[in-house]
């Protein structure tokens, strides 16, 4: 059974930084897909960022390119999402998500493996 366990998260203030680890279990497989996703009620759910453990390509969100950092311990299956420059828009629920057998990183990635969420909110 494939799980992603989340930690990280909390309060910061505008223009901090928060980092979020995203460490999956049960894979299966060397290549899988990690990312990171926000809800904000209201709106509809964004893709922050993702990275493939086989070649390291990422993908980012206009939103918060220049920003955030996702990379991935392939050893420890484990994707961390340095997030720097935070503002108030930032603030969300934050969930990790993994995805097995599949090297593709790109805007709509779509996986079946969440993790429980964190809180990340940025105080102006």
């Amino acid at each position: 059974e494939v799980q992603v366990v989340e930690s990280g998260g909390g309060l910061v203030q505008a223009g901090g930084s928060l980092r979020l680890s995203c460490a999956a279990s049960g894979l299966l497989s060397d290549e899988y897909v990690i990312g990171g996703f926000r809800d904000v009620p209201g709106k509809e759910r964004e893709g922050v960022a993702c990275v493939s453990s086989r070649d390291g390509s990422t993908y980012y969100a206009d939103s918060v390119k220049g920003r955030f950092t996702i990379t991935s311990d392939n050893a420890k299956n484990t994707a961390y999402l340095q997030m720097n420059s935070l503002k108030p828009e930032d603030t969300a629920d934050y969930y990790c998500a993994a995805e097995p057998y599949t090297s593709s990183c790109y805007r709509d990635y779509d996986p079946n493996y969440w993790s429980q969420g964190t809180q990340v909110t940025v105080s102006s």
